[in-house]
């Protein structure tokens, strides 16, 4: 069958599978899961609840730029001195206060992380090697029969040079580029490129 029906998607079913998105979202849906892994991996792996773990996240808030005004927008209303003793570790914090303090912590580290997007580049870019990427093809229990694809498998592609471009395209919410971006990523598949304009899970480092 000619891929002509995928590029012409929904024609046959496949959007009646609201997980069947065209590749430049679920490209830019896979951006954002790295970075929040890039934010959870590099964060304070120590509870909140425990003393190391409270005392890590109030050094961060007290000494990083935004940190007063994180900790005021999770609702924390502590004087300075309560601020200073749960900070020494000299007092402990009320179970609602902690939450606050977690959420202040992990709200004013994505903010940072999203601040600086060559972070992501580069971990993307690993030197020039790239970053494998596994495309989901559409999932087709919704496509009338006929039209089905039995062959469609889950493709796997080294990916390079596009990474900046990319991570730019999802800080700007560019989806036009972020669209050429995809294009690119699947002209290398040849004659089965249309097969996958639209995809049901695109992975990053898969």
């Amino acid at each position: 069958m000619s891929t002509d029906g995928w590029k012409n998607f929904g024609n046959y079913g496949a959007d009646r599978d609201p997980g069947n998105v065209h590749g430049k979202i679920a490209l830019a849906r896979a951006l954002e899961d790295a970075l929040e892994r890039m934010i959870i991996d590099g964060g304070i792996k120590s509870p909140v609840g425990t003393r190391r773990g409270l005392k890590a996240r109030m050094r961060y808030l007290t000494t990083t730029k935004g940190g007063p005004q994180a900790l005021a927008d999770a609702g924390i209303l502590a004087t300075p001195a309560t601020i200073r003793a749960w900070t020494r570790g000299t007092q402990r914090p009320r179970p609602a206060n902690l939450e606050a303090i977690d959420t202040a912590y992990w709200n004013l580290r994505a903010h940072n992380v999203l601040a600086n997007p060559g972070a992501l580049k580069q971990h993307l870019n690993r030197g020039g090697r790239g970053t494998r990427i596994e495309i989901h093809p559409v999932n087709q229990t919704t496509v009338d029969e006929p039209r089905r694809r039995d062959n469609l498998r889950i493709q796997h592609r080294q990916v390079r040079y596009i990474w900046d471009d990319a991570v730019d395209a999802l800080v700007a919410s560019d989806l036009d580029t972020m669209e050429d971006l995809w294009d690119d990523i699947i002209a290398e598949l040849d004659s089965d490129w249309g097969a996958y304009t639209y995809v049901s899970y695109i992975g990053i480092g898969a």
